[in-house]
């Protein structure tokens, strides 16, 4: 899996789900540590958590609630539960997202 995540990361059970991310599962919660191929692109979609996230290599682009908005490193993003929202990335993008259950 792509992505420059340290080992101790890379040694996390991997998510199986529709990106590449490790996993790392706690008490109502879940942390991915995601990455994601230039030209990726997530179809709009909900969840039932309540997601923040932080880019640390790239830029998300997030449509959600009629707007589209780009992050970049050190940004900070939150989708909330229910919302339907989408992604792409342009460019090769590393992230950590937080998944809280309700």
């Amino acid at each position: 899996m792509p992505g420059r995540y340290p080992d101790r990361i890379r040694s996390l059970p991997l998510y199986d789900g529709r990106f590449d991310a490790y996993r790392l599962r706690a008490e109502g919660s879940d942390v991915l540590f995601a990455s994601y191929p230039a030209g990726a692109a997530i179809p709009a979609h909900r969840h039932d958590t309540d997601n923040y996230g932080v880019i640390i290599r790239g830029e998300l682009i997030l449509h959600m609630g009629g707007t589209t908005r780009r992050y970049g490193v050190g940004d900070w993003y939150h989708v909330p539960a229910g919302q339907e929202h989408a992604a792409e990335f342009e460019q090769e993008t590393d992230e950590i997202e937080f998944w809280f259950q309700p």
